[in-house]
Order: structure tokens, then C-alpha cells, then sequence
């Protein structure tokens, strides 16, 4: 089985709408991987959080079945947990999820 994990850590919208979001669907609908998950980590936290059109893209990602997870610890910096809570994403402390992953032979990219 193919997965591929996206590490989301940039709070450039312009790369999160036109490189991330674009590729994610890409990668779904052409069906070049089997599992794909996206992994919100650090300042994406706080873009999310804040932005209307990010959270409805993000939440579009999701309906078309891509796991989404947060960093716990990214969004207790930020100040943000029970907003992106409230989105329906899972918070959880990530790092050793993280490591997990690198751990196998799933495929890790980061934006």
C-alpha cells in the first residue's frame, strides 16, 4: 500500500492554495497513492485557524477522504487548539506519530 504523509508547516496561504491543496487533490483524484494524510504542523496552524477560504479548502481536502491531524503542541503555541478543533480535525501531540512515519516505508514530504 502506498501512503503519503504532508507535512503542512508553512503559514504562506499562497503555497498552501496553490501548491498543497492542488497537489493533495491531484494526488486523490489521479489515485497515486492509496492513503494520503495531512499533517498540520507549526505556523499552517495559525493560517487555518485565522482564514475562512483555508479552512474551506482544508475541509474540501477532507471530504474527498484525506486524514487531516494537528500538532498538539503547535496549536497550544499559536493559542489556537479549539479553533481547529472545532473544524473536526484531531489534535494530538505529533512527534512521535511523526517519527513513526519516517519510521516505514511510507512517504513523508513537507511544504
Amino acid at each position: 500500500m502506498k501512503k503519503l504523509h504532508v507535512v503542512w508547516s508553512t503559514g504562506e496561504k499562497d503555497v498552501a492554495m496553490r501548491m498543497i491543496f492542488v497537489y493533495l487533490m491531484d494526488a486523490k483524484s489521479m489515485g497515486w497513492w492509496d492513503e494520503i494524510n495531512v499533517v498540520i504542523w507549526g505556523p499552517s496552524a495559525k493560517l487555518l485557524a485565522h482564514d475562512k477560504e483555508v479552512q474551506a479548502e482544508l475541509d474540501f481536502v477532507r471530504q474527498c477522504g484525506i486524514l487531516v491531524e494537528a500538532c498538539r503542541g503547535c496549536t497550544e503555541a499559536y493559542g489556537v487548539t479549539s479553533v481547529i478543533r472545532s473544524l473536526g480535525i484531531e489534535v494530538k501531540y505529533m512527534g512521535d506519530v511523526l517519527t513513526q512515519y519516517l519510521h516505514t516505508d511510507d512517504r513523508v514530504i513537507t511544504f
